[in-house]
């Protein structure tokens, strides 16, 4: 698998990224043998960057235990800002709420430092300068090595940037937002503005929450999929509408035409864009290979684009 500079910065990860919401997810997610597993396999195929968050349930100490004995042949990406509890400072990017969670974050991973540390949610209810100065803090102490932002509207990562600058604070070095077949909202502007700043791009949902695995059709759904597996979220009415049906089935046809799975196509895509990593999400070892051997993968030209960069088939 091909190691890829995140951005401008010293930091090295692979071009996919394993994914980790799923592991220990009651209902629709995996258990710890299970994700144990699949961390080594990923591993042994050459990978090197693990995705968690501390919103992700027990994610985070099950990626820990897995990863004993392997620390340093990882790179441990976390994110911080989804509630973590009902009080005012278990959620958000302020002060409090970032030094306590990064000690929490810390521990439950059995480390000493976080790789790449990552704002996973907008608060727009704390200063941005607040923010940023927790983070360089964390940096300076050696809890952190590079920070990161996730979701955040273009205008409101140019703000944290400039004040990065403004402050001589630790500076994002990467950007991580949903980007597939279907949702490409990005590409209006947070690309251009992820070119010019210098940042790594990490996607995440490159299937669409099974959308683009080619087992969710009109009227049906496979149940081996995020979407079958779980009650609807307004998360997946972004990719389950009539547009997403038609990218779809576009994305099917054009994967037979190539030889390979719809899920192979949709990731083999991601390598034809700006995109540094891309986090593949998976539950078992037969999803994992899947997804791997995406990597086998050669989009022809006629077919990776057309004018404003679209595959070709997905109209």
């Amino acid at each position: 698998m091909e190691l890829r500079r995140l951005g401008r910065s010293g930091l090295y990860v692979s071009e996919f990224t394993l994914g980790t919401m799923t592991f220990g997810m009651e209902g629709w997610g995996c258990d710890e043998d299970t994700a144990t597993r699949l961390v080594h396999r990923y591993l042994d195929a050459g990978g090197n960057a693990i995705d968690t968050a501390d919103g992700y349930g027990a994610s985070e100490a099950i990626c820990g235990r897995a990863l004993k004995g392997k620390r340093d042949q990882v790179v441990i990406a976390t994110k911080f800002g989804m509630p973590v509890g009902r009080g005012p400072h278990e959620r958000g990017s302020s002060r409090i709420h970032i030094m306590r969670t990064c000690e929490n974050s810390l521990r439950r991973l059995q480390t000493d430092h976080i790789d790449l540390y990552q704002l996973h949610v907008d608060d727009t209810a704390t200063l941005l300068e607040e923010t940023v100065a927790a983070l360089d803090d964390l940096v300076r102490a050696g809890k952190v090595r590079y920070v990161g932002a996730s979701n955040l509207r273009a205008y409101r990562l140019m703000k944290a940037l400039a004040i990065s600058d403004r402050l001589g604070a630790a500076r994002f070095v990467s950007f991580q937002g949903q980007y597939n077949l279907i949702v490409r909202t990005l590409e209006r502007e947070h690309f251009q503005l992820i070119e010019d700043e210098g940042l790594g791009f990490i996607s995440w949902s490159p299937l669409a929450a099974g959308m683009l695995t080619g087992k969710v059709m009109r009227g049906s759904e496979s149940t081996d999929t995020r979407l079958g597996q779980r009650a609807e979220t307004a998360f997946d009415a972004l990719v389950k509408n009539e547009h997403g049906f038609e990218v779809a089935v576009a994305v099917t046809k054009a994967a037979a035409d190539v030889g390979c799975t719809p899920a192979q196509l949709a990731l083999a895509w991601q390598r034809t864009r700006p995109v540094t990593s891309t986090i593949i999400g998976v539950r078992t070892d037969a999803q994992l290979d899947d997804n791997l051997a995406a990597l086998q993968v050669t989009i022809p030209p006629r077919r990776a684009q057309r004018p404003g960069g679209r595959l070709a088939t997905a109209r």
